[in-house]
């Protein structure tokens, strides 16, 4: 488990520490929507709100207390242990290790050559069925050699982990019980910014803790994560939450608490919540299969800005834009092209970038999907068979668009052997940088590919599209391999 610095980073929270020595560990988190199935589940209840008042007004603030009475019991605690191998010293303990720290301080001690130590964690979980089947977060259970579900009447229990699914971090494990209480699963789609919610938990490992809050933002797409349009809120969440539910007032759950935000590694006002809807899928295709099941485009896209806006002629900045279609790919014979922007997905807006690729996952692979896309200023369809996603991925670029502000360029025709090593295109080598296109971030050695999704083969093509242009265009750059949409302010 390799440990990272807790500084301005996103960290999973589950709460992992060495026997015997109390260190917390943090680790990384590992990283799609159905409608739940409905299951044997108690009956869920408006909670009630409690009226307080003040020298100066009557404030309405929410009681909790029906709804922890009613859905505490179906939270559990999840215990785990798993061996480390241990680092050898002749060959170096890393020094951001938690451990180094501890032991690099004490005179004489030396820490043993090799072998393995145990290392136990702490998350949360919560019962789905009456029969033991829990969800939590993947981070919690991965390579753990032993699961223990502790109840609120206090039985214990060894689980067993029926699956894992570390692109979405949820996994599932069950218990051989009957008759278990159980939560009600709700409905994400229709969660508001602004509405009470609960997480109960085991934070710091005490067990079947409660914290509110309120949701603070919908669809929060975060770093290496392209399948989760998390919920954000500020209920205060820390180590040992992992894996817990997140509810609304009805007592619905409508998330599972899995990360937070901090420079501490502590809470600081921001965690964020798996919807429940995407959890629930991953949870009936992981109990059927054994694994998940998630459809692919074979693109890559990235986020629509002002600037490619303008370049492309949308009202605005919205969409996915493709960056490339992947030779291998479903959607390679599909007739979507690099350039195109896709508004949207079997009916469905696709508004940002990272909205796409949950709902691709979402589909089955083998049907069909019917998309609408802005091309040369005006909308039209095009239907891929979608394909199934293995361990290739439906990303955004993770290089970022530039937002600075005529070209800057120094361009040459590709040489036969260029064009035969980038698989036959033809494009312009970048051989001098300087005015808006440095600005831009573009780099001596890029190809242009196209210019505001028109091929360019020369130099003069580049000229005449760059002179037509208004106040920016956008250039399709292949740079070791990847390509990616550069956007240029021309001012």
């Amino acid at each position: 488990m390799q440990t990272k610095p807790l500084v301005k980073q996103l960290v999973a929270a589950g709460l992992i520490a060495a026997a015997g020595f109390g260190l917390a560990r943090f680790e990384p988190f590992d990283r799609a929507n159905a409608q739940a199935a409905p299951s044997p589940t108690l009956q869920s209840t408006g909670v009630p709100p409690a009226a307080v008042t003040s020298n100066s007004a009557a404030v309405t603030l929410p009681n909790f207390t029906s709804l922890v009475q009613r859905y505490g019991a179906a939270v559990v605690n999840i215990s785990v242990t798993a061996k480390q191998q241990r680092a050898n010293l002749n060959s170096g303990l890393p020094q951001d290790d938690p451990f180094f720290q501890f032991f690099r301080g004490m005179p004489g001690f030396q820490l043993p050559q090799g072998g393995a130590r145990v290392v136990h964690g702490v998350g949360s979980g919560f019962i789905v069925s009456p029969d033991g089947y829990i969800m939590t977060n993947a981070h919690v259970v991965a390579g753990a050699n032993e699961v223990t579900v502790k109840l609120t009447d206090r039985r214990e229990f060894r689980a067993k982990v029926i699956g894992v699914d570390k692109k979405s971090d949820i996994a599932v494990i069950k218990i051989e019980a009957k008759n278990l209480p159980v939560v009600t699963l709700g409905n994400a789609d229709g969660v508001q910014v602004g509405e009470w919610v609960l997480a109960i938990g085991s934070p710091f490992g005490f067990e079947n803790s409660v914290t509110s809050g309120i949701v603070s933002a919908k669809a929060r797409s975060l770093p290496d994560d392209n399948y989760t349009p998390f919920i954000q809120t500020d209920v205060p969440v820390n180590p040992g939450n992992s894996g817990g539910p997140l509810f609304n007032m009805n007592g619905d759950v409508i998330g599972i608490n899995s990360q937070i935000f901090s420079e501490t590694g502590g809470y600081q006002g921001l965690s964020f919540a798996i919807p429940i809807n995407i959890a629930v899928k991953v949870k009936d295709d992981l109990i059927a299969h054994g694994k998940v099941v998630r459809g692919r485009l074979g693109v890559s896209i990235q986020e629509v800005n002002q600037q490619l806006a303008n370049s492309f002629g949308l009202p605005r900045p919205m969409g996915a834009l493709v960056s490339e279609v992947q030779s291998d790919g479903p959607a390679v014979n599909s007739g979507l092209k690099s350039g195109d922007v896709i508004t949207q997905i079997n009916g469905r807006v696709v508004e940002r970038s990272a909205d796409l690729p949950a709902m691709v996952a979402e589909i089955k692979p083998g049907s069909k999907a019917e998309l609408q896309v802005w091309r040369g200023g005006k909308q039209t369809e095009v239907t891929v068979t979608v394909g199934e996603l293995t361990d290739s991925k439906e990303t955004a670029s993770a290089q970022p668009a530039a937002d600075h502000g005529r070209l800057g360029l120094a361009v040459r025709p590709l040489a036969p052997e260029e064009r035969s090593q980038l698989g036959g295109e033809s494009g312009l080598l970048v051989e001098g940088v300087s005015g808006p296109a440095q600005a831009a971030g573009v780099q001596p050695g890029d190809v242009v590919l196209a210019v505001n999704g028109t091929p360019v083969h020369s130099l003069e093509q580049l000229r005449a599209i760059v002179t037509k242009a208004s106040s920016s265009v956008a250039l399709l750059i292949q740079r070791q391999g990847n390509k990616v949409f550069v956007p240029i302010d021309l001012g």
